[in-house]
């Protein structure tokens, strides 16, 4: 296989559109290509709050950032069509699975529509390459020993995973309909399980164990044994810029793409949490939410 390689210099100069940009990998990407040169235009929702990455880094100050919901159309239409970007990085998502069953109507009009939503905004006013970030929840899931292919039907079980897999069939639906003819190359990316400086979301396991442990309590995991792909934000973040980068040179790269460690990197999520007590000491200690004790050694023993 040809070995794909990113170089941050391609990106000097040139327009780029970014919606969820004030989120976790929103705000590293801005801040990866602002670094670069490139001119950025960020669509979003306000910056969470209360702590916020995107207010700890001050990426306002370097981008152009245009505050607003992706479900309102005419607000990113308009915003899209003043940036005129030659890349676009479709980011802006509702991300929690729990939020997803509390708020599934919600997570469809925002992770469907909003889909629809920008990329109409480029079939109307064109782009020279799109990159739309899912996540590798997006597969019906068969219980595979090694993982899911590219290839492999989409079907998400539960309504943030489902409305992920939504998003992969627009996506597929306007490559087909419009940008194919068009010539515009259009990718998907499924990543997950990432982790990294400046994410505060709930029910993800490092911001879990750092607030439980700063307040003193037990970290709760939900399922120790389960082997997941944990991945540094910089990493899909390389391969995002890879895939836009690579698709505006040449269209024949453009396409479905999963993004994920080695299968000698992936760990499970209680040894993670081992890691993690060890390096922050002081008492740090976790559970297994349906069976107490704690450390995935003394479980497993």
């Amino acid at each position: 296989m040809e070995k794909m390689v990113m170089d941050l210099k391609f990106y000097k100069g040139k327009k780029i559109f970014i919606t969820g940009h004030t989120g976790f990998k929103g705000s590293w990407l801005c801040k990866t290509l602002s670094m670069a040169g490139a001119v950025v235009t960020g669509y979003s929702l306000e910056p969470p709050t209360n702590p916020s990455l995107f207010e700890i880094a001050q990426i306002g100050k370097t981008i152009d950032s245009v505050i607003g919901d992706i479900c309102d159309f005419e607000k990113l239409k308009a915003a899209y069509e003043e940036a005129q970007p030659e890349i676009v990085f479709h980011l802006a998502a509702q991300p929690i699975v729990r939020t997803g069953y509390e708020q599934p109507r919600y997570t469809y009009a925002t992770n469907v529509m909003g889909t629809v939503n920008i990329l109409e905004c480029a079939r109307l006013y064109g782009a020279k390459s799109i990159l739309n970030v899912t996540t590798d929840k997006v597969y019906l899931n068969r219980e595979w020993e090694w993982g899911f292919r590219e290839d492999e039907p989409l079907d998400g079980f539960d309504p943030y995973s489902n409305s992920k897999s939504c998003s992969e069939l627009v996506t597929h639906s306007y490559v087909n309909s419009f940008f194919k003819e068009e010539g515009i190359p259009v990718s998907t990316a499924r990543a997950g399980n990432v982790i990294g400086g400046g994410d505060f979301a709930r029910d993800r396991i490092i911001p879990d164990c750092i607030r439980a442990s700063a307040n003193g309590e037990t970290i709760i995991v939900r399922n120790p044994y389960s082997t997941r792909p944990y991945q540094h934000v910089l990493e899909p973040l390389y391969a995002y810029l890879m895939i836009a980068q690579k698709q505006y040179e040449d269209k024949k790269y453009s396409g479905y793409y999963n993004v994920g460690p080695n299968e000698t990197d992936c760990v499970q999520t209680g040894e993670l949490a081992d890691i993690f007590c060890n390096a922050w000491g002081e008492d740090a200690k976790w559970e297994n939410k349906f069976m107490g004790g704690g450390g995935l050694t003394k479980l497993i023993s």
